[in-house]
């Protein structure tokens, strides 16, 4: 027990074991079938082997012509994998990234049960939360006027929808070029912990967003991958509504936004970790544009911004104590590694 508490996937794995199953049970108890979520890179389970392969030959192949030229690059690839890549750590690799895919996994099919168990809204009661904040005004118009709705919805709708493929690449970075397997778990645990923590939300407040119960309010913008990815939801609703146990997945809820939360989890890390000021700093950029992005294109309330931030630092605290990175446990670890005081007293010089 005392070595598996050691283990920085412990949690991690224990929390893709009980979501796995927690999936599974309301997917029998519903009758709903368990989906493996497609994203427009492919199946999860293609995709994140692949960039975790992607992220190995980076590491590898760059240093090998470095050192070896084109001739000896391929002898110096493999003295590189034999010297640094032990089986051990492949393994912490293919453990984070399986234990993030079942987290993920899990949250989008118990997120596409939400209206078979809950079929009630919020939006109301966060609508009206909003006129509060904005003194009176709808936030999304507000942003269309102060933004306007040509090259900044262009813009904010990139910003969005690249978080799609941002997420994983992320992961396959931290997990595959770090050379501390514990602050990969980390990252891995903190990820895994948002895709709970959000489902939780989503069940507690059901909400569908503004740009679902307002659609009104949207009309204004141009058609943009953000607008095509809103119909999309919308269209497999409508056919989840029609036939649960179908082929369609439903995708919409909105408290709390986990673009908010696992973007905060990703800047905090980032900060704890000592990374890159520059890359710190592109990375709270990215997060003021994400929060924008989901006012002004009606994805979230307010209060699902707020929401998503909470918990998007609770992820990355927890996941600092599960995988052993707080301060005082690396404190602990440090005296661990000092050599023993010893209680020898120091020789004395005979007096004269």
């Amino acid at each position: 027990m005392s070595d598996m508490r050691r283990w920085p996937y412990t949690f991690a794995v224990c929390l893709s074991v009980a979501v796995g199953l927690t999936a599974i049970i309301f997917s029998q108890r519903l009758n709903v079938p368990l989906r493996d979520p497609d994203g427009f890179l492919g199946p999860a389970y293609i995709r994140l082997p692949f960039i975790g392969l992607l992220f190995f030959a980076v590491g590898v192949i760059p240093v090998a012509l470095k050192r070896a030229g084109v001739r000896g690059a391929v002898h110096e690839a493999r003295r590189i994998v034999r010297e640094e890549w032990s089986w051990k750590r492949v393994l912490y690799i293919a453990t984070g990234l399986i234990s993030f895919y079942v987290c993920y996994v899990s949250y989008r099919n118990l997120k596409s049960d939400l209206p078979v168990v809950r079929n009630v809204h919020f939006d109301k009661q966060m609508l009206d939360i909003d006129y509060f904040l904005f003194f009176g005004h709808n936030p999304a118009p507000v942003l269309h006027n102060l933004l306007g709705t040509g090259v900044s919805a262009q813009v904010l709708s990139i910003i969005y929808v690249a978080y799609l493929p941002l997420i994983p690449l992320t992961l396959g970075a931290f997990l595959v070029w770090g050379k501390d397997v514990s602050v990969g778990a980390w990252y891995a645990t903190a990820l895994s912990l948002n895709w709970v923590l959000g489902v939780v939300s989503y069940y507690a407040v059901p909400t569908l967003g503004p740009a679902f119960v307002q659609q009104s309010m949207f009309t204004d913008l141009p058609d943009t991958s953000a607008a095509t990815l809103q119909r999309g939801l919308f269209h497999a609703a409508t056919r989840f509504y029609d036939d649960p146990s179908g082929g369609s997945t439903y995708g919409i809820a909105g408290f709390a936004s986990l673009h908010v939360s696992v973007v905060v989890s990703a800047c905090l890390f980032l900060r704890l970790t000592k990374q890159r000021k520059l890359v710190q700093t592109v990375a709270w950029v990215y997060l003021g544009l994400v929060v924008l992005a989901t006012i002004y294109f009606g994805w979230h309330y307010l209060a699902d911004d707020v929401a998503g931030a909470f918990i998007g630092w609770a992820a990355v605290v927890i996941g600092a104590w599960a995988t052993g990175n707080t301060k005082w446990q690396r404190r602990r670890r440090e005296k661990e590694l000092l050599p023993p005081a010893t209680d020898v007293e120091p020789a004395v010089e005979p007096a004269s």
